[in-house]
């Protein structure tokens, strides 16, 4: 075969081959996300939050704010659970390549360009149990406090698609539905949760 007939079959095999790993990180994260409402709930929150910030009756607006109080402890709690049970997973099943595009199972050849996704959610756990509101705030720290967790949640959404996909397509995945860049979600999370973020994928 001449040299342009073995690009076009390397390039085939490594589209197959991506395919193939791209379906069994979707499986694996699946598999630990199925029996929680992890996803659920972080869209009600999302959307709750933009409810609550334009509710202009007090009364409404308190009721609102306590739902969404109960709905991030819930959170917190069910983020917990997944990351101890993904954290059971093996360290080569989890590992995800910090480049900005997916080569097949590179992660696996070279280690020291990835992050463990067993990690990640531990991060993405203790932020979000850190953005909770308290029980007794006002109303100008709530919607802070709100905005934080927003950002917190756009940035576990990102880590997922990540870990499924590619660091590319899941900044463009975050621009597309919420209207957001990566890096403003990065410069709106926790300063610790950047800190830590940070150090997990080699930036820090």
């Amino acid at each position: 075969m001449d040299f342009l007939t073995w690009i076009i079959v390397g390039s085939m095999a490594v589209y197959v081959l991506q395919g193939i790993e791209h379906r069994r990180r979707v499986r694996l994260l699946g598999a630990h996300l199925a029996p929680t409402q992890v996803e659920k709930l972080m869209g009600g929150l999302i959307e709750g939050y933009m409810r609550a910030l334009d509710e202009k009756d007090a009364e409404r607006s308190k009721q609102v704010w306590a739902i969404l109080d109960n709905s991030e402890k819930t959170l917190a709690d069910q983020l917990q659970r997944l990351s101890e049970t993904f954290a059971q997973e093996k360290a080569e099943d989890t590992r995800v390549s910090t480049l900005p595009l997916a080569l097949p199972y590179f992660d696996r050849l070279m280690p020291s360009h990835t992050f463990d996704m067993r990690e990640a959610l531990r991060l993405h756990a203790k932020a979000v149990r850190a953005a909770c509101a308290p029980d007794e705030v006002d109303l100008a720290t709530r919607k802070r406090m709100a905005f934080t967790m927003t950002a917190e949640l756009l940035l576990l959404q990102h880590t997922c698609h990540w870990f499924c996909k590619t660091r590319t397509i899941a900044s463009m995945r975050l621009m597309a539905r919420q209207k957001t860049s990566y890096e403003q979600v990065l410069k709106s999370v926790a300063p610790s949760t950047l800190q830590a973020y940070q150090r997990l994928i080699g930036k820090g």
